[in-house]
């Protein structure tokens, strides 16, 4: 059997989820210093280019909110009563006038009596209780205060009463009362622990028609009558003093009879003593010219506790906080269809970014990027790169370039295992000579296939030396170092694997870090830029690897002014000690003596730096380059792709100079 129910998933031709992007943006303020859960909790707060984030459904749930207590007044009701006892005291005015058979001293009498009555619109009603009216319409009118009073209470408790009693007979609300009685039979037998499934079944034949909402079992009943119920009470009190005593005195006549607010009292103190944690004690201060009655006012007060709901969810900011904790059927009560579509794809976002390899938790329980994770953001940078680097020299993608080794000009025919790139011209041939001996057969077949030899590639030992010293993240220069690390750990990673690279960061001492360390890295307050210790690390990683071709590439915006002493302590000093500038150059020569290609690249103007880092670079036979800071990883990846040309070295006319005028060539 097949059931079929309104489509509510938004629009079916909207673009599917977008992890790339999402991961572009928690990637970037990871590297930033954000923590991944935070990362993305942030981009859940801001939303997609195309799609509204937390932040933008919860302001609509604050003006939904304010939009209420700026439109309207609690004074509905007590305007209504107003009304009809101001027709009816004048509709009797009127038949008095009339009534020319009546006693002069008993019209002067009735006259004296509506003149008399009091300002206050309760007390008025209960001085007309006893009145004998003597025309049809004013009894009438008076008789709807009674109505609508016994409407508006039970609307108070039982949303859609005061439309449904319009009109009631007198064994309607005798019904309403067997109702009330059995209601709150049935609670106290509940809160003694006495009452059983076939109690409220049997309950619920007899009076389901009350109940819309379809509850299945106590609980059910309970929770959704003690909302409404609980919703009641804040609109009580956010009434005036006023208006609650007027209220309060009017309710005696609802219905012509005290026993229906015995009976409402009884409800809700049977569903407060049961669910003690709805808020009874709250109130709102409405300030609109706009008067609704109890029933709607009810409402009110039950939507504005949805909406603080909903605030609540959408803020995230309680422990374990997840989108699915968000009500999609509250947040399209109040929104609207679209607000729920927006809510449940931010929603399918966050469970894809958690389920499909993007986080994972370490041994320390933080949440942090997989990774696969920091491979696709790693291409995405690497893009990034190829773009800037092919808009500068026209040179080709980056992903197209250096598959398996360099092409040798043969060719072989393909064997399984087989990664080098196909030679689609002999391939074809080889199809069409093959076809015609047999034209029946396939255009191309497996037998057909031929790929470029390639010659391996000189492997290269690189060492990416970055400045993690705090004035790199003062200056704006953190990401785009972190970003240009992951780009070229990517590259190397993805299509140099014979390369070994290592990472290396240097601020008051020096480590190595892995890609996740380093682009988790929080920016340090402590003083200090150790090249000297930087420099001992790279040349220890070029001595594992004997046979590699030495690759150094140093990243920097001060001079040096800390070194390591020889039992291993850091020395600090600024300016720079002649020293730590020493052991910094011997390092340099160490490196130089061991056949490293070196590349520095400069970020600020500084001129001691620009004078130190240029004397570097002549010792070492070296290269310099100035990048802007945005251009920097651009900078790095073409550098490390210059010294691995035919030349051996970044030259004139290689990657090493692409910068067009802000790099510059020393020695």
């Amino acid at each position: 059997m097949s059931r079929y129910r309104r489509y509510d998933g938004g629009d079916p031709l909207a673009p599917p989820i977008d992890i790339a992007e999402a991961l572009d943006a928690i990637g970037e303020d990871v590297m930033a210093g954000y923590s991944p859960e935070r990362a993305m909790q942030e981009f859940l707060r801001r939303g997609g280019q195309d799609r509204d984030g937390l932040d933008d459904l919860a302001r609509r749930v604050a003006e939904r909110r304010r939009e209420i207590l700026q439109r309207h007044n609690l004074d509905g009701t007590l305007a209504e009563v107003r009304e009809l006892l101001d027709r009816a005291v004048l509709e009797e005015r009127k038949q008095l006038a009339r009534d020319a058979m009546m006693d002069d001293g008993d019209r002067a009498f009735r006259e004296m009596r509506l003149d008399n009555l009091p300002t206050s619109t309760a007390a008025a009603v209960t001085e007309l209780s006893d009145y004998d009216w003597q025309s049809p319409e004013a009894r009438q009118a008076y008789e709807e205060i009674k109505d609508l009073l016994g409407r508006e209470l039970l609307d108070q408790r039982f949303a859609g009463m005061k439309q449904a009693l319009e009109g009631a007979t007198d064994e309607d609300r005798a019904a309403i009362q067997e109702m009330l009685s059995d209601l709150n039979d049935l609670l106290e037998k509940h809160a003694a622990g006495e009452d059983t499934q076939q109690d409220f079944d049997d309950f619920m034949a007899k009076h389901g028609d009350f109940f819309p909402e379809n509850p299945q079992n106590v609980d059910e009943l309970i929770d959704a009558m003690a909302q409404r119920s609980a919703a009641a009470q804040r609109m009580l009190n956010s009434m005036s003093p006023e208006q609650r005593e007027e209220l309060m005195r009017l309710s005696a006549q609802a219905f012509g009879s005290p026993q229906l607010m015995q009976q409402l009292a009884r409800l809700d103190g049977n569903l407060q003593a049961m669910r003690p944690g709805e808020d009874w004690g709250g109130s709102e201060r409405f300030q609109g010219d706009q008067g609704v009655g109890l029933g709607d006012g009810t409402g009110m007060l039950q939507d504005l506790a949805d909406l603080d709901d909903l605030a609540d969810q959408l803020s995230q900011s309680y422990g374990g906080a997840r989108l699915d904790d968000v009500d999609l059927d509250k947040l399209a009560r109040q929104l609207g269809d679209q607000a729920a579509v927006d809510a449940r794809r931010l929603q399918e976002l966050e469970r894809a970014l958690r389920k499909t390899g993007t986080m994972e938790r370490g041994f320390d329980g933080e949440l942090r990027l997989t990774p696969k994770a920091m491979r696709q953001l790693g291409k995405a940078l690497l893009r990034d790169v190829a773009q800037r680097l092919s808009g500068r020299q026209g040179q080709r993608e980056l992903s197209q370039a250096g598959a398996a080794g360099d092409l040798s000009g043969a060719t072989r025919p393909w064997a399984f295992g087989d990664t080098e790139p196909w030679d689609i011209p002999r391939s074809v041939l080889n199809g069409v000579l093959r076809r015609a001996g047999d034209p029946s057969g396939p255009r191309l077949s497996i037998e057909d296939v031929e790929v470029a030899e390639t010659e391996a590639r000189t492997q290269a030992a690189v060492a990416l030396c970055v400045d993690t010293s705090f004035s790199m993240a003062m200056d704006g220069r953190w990401v785009p170092m972190k970003r240009t690390a992951l780009a070229l750990h990517t590259l190397i990673g993805t299509r140099f694997r014979g390369d070994s690279l290592e990472l290396i960061g240097f601020g008051r001492h020096a480590e190595r870090m892995d890609i996740e360390q380093l682009t988790a890295l929080d920016a340090r307050w402590a003083k200090g830029t150790n090249l000297h210790h930087a420099l001992l690390l790279a040349n220890r990683h070029f001595r594992k690897h004997p046979n590699a071709q030495p690759v150094l590439l140093i990243v920097t915006d001060g001079e040096p002014t800390s070194h390591l002493e020889p039992d291993g302590e850091v020395y600090f000093n600024y300016p720079p000690h002649p020293m730590t500038i020493a052991l910094a150059v011997r390092e340099l020569d160490n490196a130089r003596r061991l056949g490293a290609q070196t590349t520095f690249f400069r970020l600020g103007d500084d001129p001691g730096l620009a004078r130190f880092v240029d004397s570097m670079a002549r010792r070492a036979e070296g290269t310099v380059i100035a990048p802007e800071t945005d251009d920097l990883g651009a900078a790095v990846v073409g550098s490390y792709l210059g010294s691995r040309g035919p030349q051996g070295r970044s030259g004139p006319g290689s990657y090493g100079d692409w910068f067009g005028g802000r790099g510059f060539w020393v020695g």
